[in-house]
């Protein structure tokens, strides 16, 4: 192993090993561990690292050959990898780790999980869609045996069963999602999910309550015996909130002086903090909430603590109010439309709503229209008296 004063010129056309053996390194005298070995078998000589591993062995890293990598970046990426070493990190070992394949299962609890907990308000969701769905059909495979059709396939599966298209395509874009991460952290080459195709079905389902739809979920309301679930339907139904930050409402986000409820950052869907005005319905809301005693932590809160499921009691409550494929998310709509045929603007719409884009409040403008319609034949109707008609 000769010390050698390693230059660019040397690097490109090195000399070959003796005749008598298969392989020769040359270590840089600039940089301790750094040599570039050169074999009987080609003439192009490869960076290595040599270090002492955290077993206190002699261990090697291969950094590139010097037809990829020139000797100035190898020496950076040496230094790099030192100080790493330093810090007590084994660049050997996490490289046969990364090597190691893992199966559906062992990746997502161990890498996707841990990471997702961090990054994405909506974890849950995909820890549910993996329990129910995907662990059950991926599990025990390897994520680099996972191929485009057992992707596709599992897509078509799902709406065989009767799934929507929409919640078919959600369980497709946590599957690309984690193995994107997956080629990402280098435990994988490609993603098999990256080519196939969501359904896209239109799924903007307008359902708007008539009068005499609403006059019954109201008076089922103020009769229902569940008080908290009762005092959250009438919070959406007059603030036009996401059912999400309802639930996830506390009592300090609320300033009764002002009549404002502040939804923070981390629990609005636009990752964004915003403020919804209280009106008198709010109000009184919040003034029945505090009879029953609560007055501080979560504001709506049901028998076994914070609200975290509501589709039972929503079914229960839309059959008392004889209400036909009415679902939650709906009161919201309904609040923009109660906007909207009130004349407010489509931009006091976005605002309330905390819409980021306009055009997702422009699937309002159809009511909007309309009560511009009924203005302009208020007028026609004017005319029409002065003419005699």
């Amino acid at each position: 192993m000769p010390k050698q004063n390693l230059n660019q010129r040397f690097c490109n056309n090195p000399p070959a090993p003796p005749a008598d053996k298969r392989h020769i390194e040359y270590c840089d005298a600039q940089l301790p561990g750094l040599y570039l070995e050169v074999r009987n078998t080609s003439s192009i000589g490869t960076f290595y690292l040599r270090y002492r591993s955290t077993s206190k062995k002699t261990a090697h890293i291969k950094l590139g050959t010097a037809s990829d990598i020139n000797l100035k970046d190898a020496r950076y990426k040496a230094r790099q990898l030192k100080a790493d070493i330093a810090k007590g990190k084994d660049p050997q070992l996490e490289a046969q780790q990364k090597k190691t394949v893992l199966t559906w299962d062992k990746f997502v609890i161990d890498h996707y999980f841990p990471h997702a907990k961090q990054v994405k308000r909506t974890w849950k969701n995909d820890e549910d869609m993996h329990r129910l769905r995907l662990s059950k059909r991926f599990g025990s495979t390897a994520i680099n045996a996972i191929t485009q059709q057992n992707v596709q396939q599992f897509h078509n599966d799902l709406r065989a069963t009767g799934m929507a298209p929409a919640t078919a395509d959600h369980h497709l874009k946590f599957l690309r999602h984690a193995l994107n991460l997956a080629v990402e952290w280098g435990l994988l080459e490609s993603n098999p999910a990256a080519k196939v195709k969501q359904f896209n079905e239109d799924n903007q389902v307008e359902r708007y309550l008539s009068d005499d739809e609403l006059s019954r979920l109201v008076k089922v309301l103020a009769t229902y015996e569940n008080r908290p679930m009762a005092c959250l339907v009438l919070w959406l139904l007059s603030t036009g909130a996401r059912s999400g930050e309802a639930k996830a409402a506390n009592w300090e986000d609320i300033n009764l002086e002002q009549r404002v409820w502040i939804v923070k950052s981390e629990n609005s869907k636009s990752k964004r903090r915003r403020s919804i005005a209280l009106n008198d319905v709010a109000i009184s809301v919040l003034e029945e909430i505090k009879s029953m005693g609560n007055t501080s932590g979560a504001l709506f809160v049901g028998r076994k603590g914070r609200y975290r499921y509501l589709n039972k009691n929503w079914a229960h409550l839309c059959e008392r109010a004889d209400l036909k494929d009415l679902r939650m998310h709906d009161l919201r709509h309904n609040y923009a439309s109660m906007l909207v045929n009130a004349g407010h603007s489509l931009y006091e719409v976005q605002q309330s709503l905390g819409h980021s884009d306009p055009k997702v409040t422009m699937r309002y403008s159809h009511l909007s229209k309309a009560t511009l319609q009924e203005a302009a034949n208020s007028a026609s109707q004017r005319i029409q008296a002065a003419m005699g008609v």
